[in-house]
């Protein structure tokens, strides 16, 4: 009888699990998801970018980072799919290279 309401649970569990999964899935292919986490990143990384600059006065950090984001803002130019996702990680990876040169220019 426990092995029998164990299996009741992992069967319900597991179908709610894959149905908010699906929906999920779907909300964060959405382009509006990009759009507004590309102006986040827009602005939080501006805001550390700019404040690097001000703290050791070395450009290359924020240059970097702008191109990064750069990338990431043309990425959404892009039709959804294809190599939209290519350049959107290209655009992160280049960003976070600034944010750490950010880091080591304040060592």
């Amino acid at each position: 009888m426990g092995l029998s309401g164990l299996c009741l649970v992992h069967c319900l569990a597991t179908a709610v699990l894959l149905g908010l999964l699906a929906s999920a899935g779907g909300m964060l292919g959405s382009p509006l998801i990009h759009e507004v986490g590309l102006s986040i990143a827009m602005v939080l990384g501006s805001i550390a970018l700019g404040r690097g600059v001000l703290e050791h006065g070395f450009l290359l950090p924020s240059a970097v980072g702008s191109l990064g984001l750069g990338i990431m803002a043309g990425a959404l130019t892009m039709p959804h799919g294809g190599n939209e996702p290519i350049f959107t990680v290209l655009g992160v990876m280049i960003l976070a290279l600034g944010h750490r040169l950010n880091r080591i220019a304040n060592d």
